[in-house]
């Protein structure tokens, strides 16, 4: 079941304890706390089983009609099970009621990390069109790709 979350402190509650579970993606301490600090501002679903959140998702508003899928992790005892599938799934449905047009995800390039090839291969499966590489956007160890999708 997905869920908005509305309150800050559970907002950024959730965000620490299922981010800093997923090292292989979050393990760069500054990014992770901007992370879990920028959530409370953002639309922010939760996955949850039972009463255990088990993922999260947020979407931030990047221009009048584009919102950017900020970020997501789902727990990895939970990988390929379909929750991250049904957080995008709910993200799109909240995007095109709030008005939204276009949504954007960023991650790093295809081909340099294992983890993040199925990260990307998982955007891509959910719909997600390569736009376009910004080399140096992070750093020259992490291209960045950034993927859209029309709504």
């Amino acid at each position: 079941m997905v869920v908005t979350i509305k309150d800050a402190e559970e907002k950024r509650a959730i965000a620490r304890k299922v981010l800093e579970a997923l090292p292989e993606w979050f393990e760069v301490e500054e990014s992770r706390e901007g992370y879990i600090r920028d959530c409370v501002n953002w639309t922010f679903l939760a996955a949850k089983d039972d009463d255990k959140v088990v993922g999260f998702l947020c979407l931030k508003e990047t221009g009048n009609a584009t919102v950017e899928l900020a970020v997501m992790g789902v727990l990895k005892e939970c990988h390929r099970s379909g929750i991250g599938r049904q957080l995008v799934e709910k993200a799109i449905e909240a995007a095109k009621a709030d008005g939204y047009e276009f949504m954007q995800v960023k991650t790093v390039q295809m081909g340099k990390y294992e983890d993040y090839d199925k990260t990307n291969l998982f955007y891509i499966s959910c719909g997600f069109k390569e736009l376009e590489v910004f080399p140096l956007l992070w750093d020259e160890a992490n291209p960045c790709q950034i993927y859209v999708m029309s709504l």
